[in-house]
């Protein structure tokens, strides 16, 4: 009966669990991480799947963990012959992969891995997103480049407490606030850092409505925050009408992938595929049903795969050490000051200009579309309920997506 019993419990996880009480933390982790998604709907698309992804991660024996690839390439395992194995994950094929790893990492190393995901999911992106309030306001897509200040000031910094070049511009890319983009961008330069960075990626991108007001407050005066956009329109209306719209909306898209693939080429897998989403977009009925799979079903399929494969790489080993922690506080910065990039250059602007702009503007040339704007309008409205700059933090937010993707195309043929 002893036996039977001790066998029983060697079984669970509970003896696996008892000699490391690291598992705890990670549970603690995935814990409020579906809190923040379920009951503060903190980008709950994105969240809920990062955090069930860490907590199928951290049971003992589950097989559900990610195993980190070094450098090199090298992954250390027990097979299933209870041997230590090393191997290089890329002369392993898929089916082996599956069988010797495990699910997770079979999905980890296929679609994510190999830089599948990022570009998908940026062609639903497009899909979803409306460029009319960035053209119809195109003076204010320049603060989405001033809020990319962010990822070069943190780079400048990792290099400077010891990171490589490649890892602190892996780092940086988390400054605009662009999951996808800082998945493909450290594929590319960092492989060995993907797990912590595209968590802390994901993590910020979903507390944005509690990042946005932080920084807001630290920065703007009320004056600034009750600065009415529609207001200043009539005050100073905007000399460029544009005749048809919706041909401008087609023309758009094809156009930057043009101008973008001439001078920045590495950028051209995001924003190929964002510009390609929007394209069968804006099209209209010849193109619904490319739209409607582009923006629904691969979409949707894409976010549940990377949202579990990205929190399985929280293992205890993997997150519980002095390098991703320095990821995480690196992240914070370079988001942080991608917001106040953002600001201070819309203040810069006010004091040449007559007609003023809200700093909320600004605040919004991050990529985490449309969360960023929905979280300025709210602050806007809390100052003057009549004050809706809704759309026109789209045009600076819209504007960041491009942005981050054209800063990440630079760093790559820089240091890739």
């Amino acid at each position: 009966m002893n036996d039977i019993a001790a066998n029983l419990y060697e079984m669970t996880a509970f003896s696996n669990i008892i000699a490391d009480p690291t598992f705890l933390v990670m549970y603690a982790i995935a814990f409020i991480l579906l809190y923040l998604g379920i009951k503060k709907q903190y980008e709950p698309l994105l969240l809920v799947p990062i955090a069930f992804g860490v907590l199928l991660a951290n049971f003992p024996g589950g097989g559900m963990g990610i195993i980190q690839a070094d450098e090199a390439g090298m992954v250390s395992f027990v097979n299933t012959h209870g041997v230590d194995t090393m191997r290089n994950i890329w002369e392993m094929p898929l089916h082996e992969i599956a069988h010797e790893l495990g699910l997770m990492n079979f999905v980890y190393y296929m679609l994510i891995k190999t830089g599948f995901l990022p570009p998908i999911i940026f062609m639903g992106v497009g899909a979803l997103t409306d460029f009319g309030p960035m053209l119809r306001n195109l003076r204010l897509s320049i603060f989405g480049a001033a809020a990319q200040l962010g990822i070069f000031t943190v780079l400048l910094a990792a290099i400077a407490i010891g990171f490589t070049p490649k890892e602190a511009a892996a780092l940086g890319i988390i400054g605009g606030a662009d999951g996808p983009t800082a998945i493909f961008t450290t594929i590319k330069l960092a492989p060995h850092l993907l797990g912590p960075i595209a968590i802390a990626a994901y993590s910020y991108m979903a507390l944005v409505p509690v990042i946005v007001p932080l920084v807001v407050k630290l920065f703007c005066s009320e004056k600034e925050l009750r600065i009415n956009m529609k207001e200043q329109e009539k005050l100073y209306p905007s000399k460029t009408v544009f005749k048809n719209m919706q041909v401008l909306k087609i023309v758009f898209p094809i156009a930057v992938t043009t101008v973008v693939a001439l001078f920045v080429p590495s950028s051209v897998p995001l924003i190929g595929m964002l510009m390609f989403g929007n394209l069968v977009k804006e099209i209209g009925a010849n193109t619904l049903r490319l739209h409607d799979a582009a923006s629904n079903s691969i979409m949707n399929a894409a976010t549940i795969f990377l949202g579990l494969s990205v929190g399985a790489t929280m293992t205890t080993t993997a997150f519980l050490n002095y390098t991703t922690i320095g990821i995480i506080v690196g992240g914070f910065l370079a988001f942080a000051l991608s917001i106040t990039g953002g600001i201070f250059f819309v203040k810069l602007f006010n004091m040449f200009s007559k007609k003023k702009i809200n700093p909320l503007i600004g605040a919004t040339g991050l990529s985490a579309v449309p969360m960023a704007s929905r979280v300025a309008n709210e602050i806007a409205l809390q100052y003057d309920p009549k004050n809706h700059v809704l759309q026109y933090c789209m045009a600076s937010n819209i504007s960041g997506v491009i942005g981050s993707a054209v800063a990440a195309g630079v760093l790559i043929s820089f240091l890739g």
